[in-house]
């Protein structure tokens, strides 16, 4: 039996990624034998938060050990100085250079003294295949490939590729990204989770090969909506204008009077629920917006509402869609590659960050054959399915 281990951030916690994971994972478990290794300190281990106490999967906690501030500076030196050389050299016949400045910001950027931890505790469990779970890791087990030189090593994106790389991005930025896409180049497989990031990928560098494998439908839907509650629903962690519930919340101020029994309800917990909550206060809404805070029976919220609302500025892949969909409800969707990957035709789509246009979809959300939609909604949905998504797994896995 293959020894299949998945190296993560976090797998006990919320989010949308330790989900996914677990649902991959359990799957997996049923041919493999399946081992998390992931930086969640012991104490947090819950099994019951994915239902992962459903399959016979190992655990193993790692941290990466924490730098002297006198390395730390070493380190960063290097660091900023060979990101300075990779950014700079942009004409083809730097490809050389490019590499070696790749290579060395690898090694500046995650030392030795971070490395050889994580290589060992990864030898120590005879893996067959390794799968880095986000950028970062995917990036990391790159590092060390040399040491695990007889391991599959597999990186598994969540972001999209604008998410990751654009200018003004949380996440990594355009300076880094010519050191991310060749270390990528060194794994056996990357997945990345839409066609259109895999093209970017191949656009910006022809030797990368992307494998597209879409997130599976997470959750066993719960009673399919009657579509009468007037109700819109959003989900998502309210981290920095990631999911866009300030647009969201900006756009329902604009049609609330003209829709005066339709209120909005949002599902999430984060940093911004205080500017959401003042938003509420200054549009003299907070009798008609309300936030609930994350729970395992998302279900209910989706069973009860009537109309789906992704306003996401940015989306690896929009799983919440999927679900809402599988309990039938139409969605409005700002217009992300991702999101028109998934739904096609079926959604309603405003320009990404139009708050105006995204009102003006609301109201069109009010009016819809919803009968008709409801179904075309569950019926895409099961292109989703945990069946059709893990039979590709098993093809990454077992490719020689």
């Amino acid at each position: 039996m293959k020894r299949i281990c998945f190296l993560v951030d976090s797998i006990f916690t919320i989010g949308g990624v330790q989900r996914v994971t677990a649902v991959i994972a359990k799957a997996l478990a049923n041919d493999y034998d399946v081992t998390i290794v992931t930086q969640d300190q012991p104490s947090a281990k819950d099994t019951s938060l994915y239902g992962l106490q459903e399959a016979p999967i190992h655990y193993e906690f790692f941290r990466f050990p924490v730098l002297s501030s006198v390395k730390k500076s070493f380190y960063r030196s290097y660091s900023i100085l060979y990101r300075t050389c990779l950014y700079r050299l942009r004409g083809e016949h730097d490809w050389f250079l490019q590499r070696w400045a790749s290579d060395l910001y690898a090694h500046s950027s995650f030392p030795a003294e971070q490395r050889k931890p994580m290589v060992n505790i990864l030898r120590q469990g005879n893996y067959d295949v390794i799968i880095g779970v986000h950028a970062p890791l995917a990036v990391r087990l790159a590092a060390v490939r040399k040491q695990l030189s007889d391991v599959r090593l597999i990186g598994w994106v969540h972001n999209s590729f604008e998410a990751l790389f654009d200018t003004g991005s949380f996440y990594i930025g355009p300076e880094r990204k010519r050191h991310y896409v060749y270390q990528l180049r060194k794994l056996d497989e990357t997945i990345v989770l839409c066609q259109h990031d895999a093209d970017s990928y191949r656009s910006y560098d022809s030797a990368t090969h992307p494998r597209v494998i879409y997130n599976p439908l997470t959750l066993v839907p719960g009673s399919p909506s009657q579509g009468t509650s007037r109700q819109f629903l959003a989900v998502g962690r309210f981290s920095h204008r990631h999911k866009g519930f300030d647009l969201l919340i900006d756009a329902f101020s604009m049609i609330a009077s003209e829709c005066p029994k339709w209120t909005l309800h949002i599902v999430g917990e984060g940093v911004e629920e205080s500017l959401y909550r003042q938003k509420m206060k200054d549009y003299g809404l907070e009798d008609r917006i309300f936030l609930h805070p994350f729970t395992t029976q998302i279900q209910q919220y989706y069973s009860q509402a009537q109309v789906y609302v992704l306003s996401s500025r940015w989306e690896g892949f929009g799983l919440v869609i999927v679900e809402a969909m599988a309990h039938g409800l139409p969605v409005v969707s700002s217009n992300l590659p991702t999101s028109k990957e998934i739904m096609g035709d079926t959604g309603l789509y405003f320009e990404n960050g139009n708050v105006k246009e995204l009102a003006r979809r609301l109201i069109e959300a009010t009016q819809l054959d919803w009968p008709a939609e409801s179904a075309k909604a569950i019926a895409l949905a099961q292109r989703f399915h945990i069946s059709r998504i893990i039979n590709q797994w098993h093809e990454i896995i077992n490719k020689s």
